[in-house]
């Protein structure tokens, strides 16, 4: 017997802790769920940096997971929620470490993904699993927990805070001039292969910069790898051309600087869905991850996708046959994407997007 969807929930759970860009493209099921209940209080466990992302969100409440923290750390949750109960928890981490989070949290119902999305064994964690979605976009499987709780208005909103002192950061950095923000790292985990040349990035830098007038700004980590990715680019570009901002903005101020950009250029990394969620035009540097489950949703139309090309050439076998979501973890699957490849779609886009960029799009659910 199924346990029972509540009809009017007072109190939702919401269990996702990371990473940046899967925090972006959940906010419009949490938009969606105030819309159905606007009584209802939300509180959403994330993780430290997500949430320094997030902070603000108008009508949610945040709890605090801090990853390094371990099992001390959960132990500190756990007895903070003591007196909490859950009418219904989302379980929208499909990790281990997330579903023995969960185990310290009361709750009437337990929601997961179904058998066939689940990781690490979730289903054995929660009551009720997803309905079935085969092949579908991250930001749907998000909403998909939505759809099974009976939301009608699935539409789509972000409303991300950006607070003036966030603005002010990015000022800092551009000083009114226009131009296109480039994140050229995604994040350096073992086998990620997910990053382009700084060759490639430096000849777009040169077509922005020489046929628009266009500075790039440069974001990122302050990791070692990042830094010298950045001065690489720089190093190829004409004076003026780049503004290196990797390891000096905060979250925040990077969403301030996506919000005023022309365009957006990265690899499959938080700053696409970022964009995104900001309506900024995107172009998604995607090879050996399938753009079509975690591409920039809005912008996928404008995604260089190699991802297809990298599947026959290095796993030598056909896309369709491939479970969906399976990456191709090959060094050189990125050198698929040549530098005019990316000048098309920035060109598409700069020449489909007014410097002001559109602050609403239709509905696309």
């Amino acid at each position: 017997m199924k346990h029972p969807l509540p009809d009017r929930p007072e109190h939702i759970g919401v269990l996702r802790l990371s990473a940046l860009g899967d925090v972006c493209n959940l906010v419009p099921t949490v938009r969606a769920l105030q819309r159905q209940w606007p009584e209802a209080r939300i509180t959403w466990i994330i993780g430290k940096g997500e949430h320094s992302l997030l902070a603000g969100l108008s009508g949610v409440e945040f709890i605090v997971y801090d990853k390094s923290t371990g099992l001390a750390g959960m132990r500190e949750l756990w007895r903070r929620l003591g007196d909490t109960r859950f009418d219904v928890l989302l379980h929208m981490q499909q990790a281990l470490r997330a579903s023995v989070l969960s185990l310290g949290l009361k709750a009437d119902l337990r929601i997961g993904y179904d058998k066939a999305r689940a990781k690490d064994a979730q289903h054995w964690f929660t009551h009720r699993q997803l309905n079935p979605h085969p092949r579908a976009h991250v930001l749907e499987s998000f909403l998909d927990f939505a759809r099974l709780m009976g939301v009608e208005d699935l539409s789509l909103d972000w409303s991300l805070p950006v607070p003036e002192a966030a603005r002010q950061e990015a000022a800092g950095f551009t000083s009114g001039s226009p131009y296109i923000l480039m994140s050229p790292c995604a994040n350096p985990r073992l086998r990620n292969f997910r990053n382009w040349s700084a060759e490639g990035y430096a000849a777009v830098v040169e077509h922005a910069w020489v046929q628009h007038g266009l500075k790039t700004v440069l974001t990122g980590g302050g990791s070692t790898q990042e830094r010298e990715m950045g001065q690489r680019i720089a190093a190829q570009a004409q004076s003026g051309a780049v503004i290196d901002a990797i390891g000096e903005s905060s979250l925040k101020g990077l969403l301030a600087l996506i919000d005023e950009a022309r365009t957006v250029i990265a690899p499959d990394s938080g700053p696409v869905h970022m964009a995104n969620a900001m309506g900024t035009p995107t172009v998604g540097l995607f090879a050996t991850t399938n753009p079509e489950r975690a591409g920039p949703y809005r912008w996928r139309d404008f995604v260089v996708n190699r991802y297809p090309e990298a599947v026959r050439r290095y796993l030598h076998k056909d896309p369709d046959t491939l479970p969906w979501g399976q990456r191709v973890r090959h060094p050189d699957a990125m050198s698929l994407i040549r530098a005019d490849d990316v000048i098309d779609r920035l060109e598409a886009l700069l020449a489909t997007s007014s410097p002001r960029k559109p602050t609403e799009f239709p509905d696309e659910t």
